[in-house]
């Protein structure tokens, strides 16, 4: 009697947990609201990403990231091809403290990156979004919501980025 209660109560715990589990995952994340600065010093909020409906990538990166850094060149050099076709918008969130962030303005410059560039210093966002190591991509749709993320980068993975966001402007679901 004691083993049938027992494993009622595991099936039971099971099933909850897998239907509130579900039930999370039918809807779509969105960014969280959290004020960051941008490579000038103004503060900007995260509520104002937007794209006019178009996709977002959002990748997090430090000036220290090796990987971080051979992602964000690779994207450079298709960066406006993408802008063109699909009308996609980069924004590049720096993690470097507030000792080494005053150097992300001038080794963006260097780079000659175009996108959107913001600090988060104190990882507020980095942790908000549940970000382990960087360089972490994510993709989100016209509505701003979440639909795709990978960590780490290996040549070629930029193909990878662009087909999600060519899937995305044609409306077909992400796996």
């Amino acid at each position: 009697m004691k083993n049938t209660t027992l494993i009622l109560i595991c099936l039971s715990a099971f099933f909850v947990t897998f239907a509130q589990t579900g039930e999370a995952s039918a809807r779509r994340k969105t960014v969280p609201v959290v004020n960051l600065k941008d490579i000038y010093g103004n503060v900007v909020s995260t509520s104002t990403i937007d794209n006019g409906g178009k996709p977002i990538i959002i990748d997090f990166w430090a000036t220290w990231c090796k990987p971080c850094i051979r992602e964000l060149s690779a994207i450079a050099d298709v960066y406006d091809d993408w802008v063109k076709e699909t009308g996609v918008k980069l924004y590049a969130i720096s993690v470097d403290d507030p000792r080494s962030s005053s150097q992300v303005k001038p080794f963006v410059d260097g780079k000659g990156w175009s996108y959107t560039i913001l600090l988060d210093q104190n990882s507020d966002l980095k942790r908000a979004m549940g970000v382990g190591p960087i360089p972490q991509t994510f993709v989100l749709n016209g509505k701003g919501e979440i639909i795709w993320t990978h960590t780490t980068f290996a040549e070629g993975n930029e193909n990878d980025i662009i087909e999600v966001i060519r899937k995305v402007v044609k409306g077909e679901e992400i796996k």
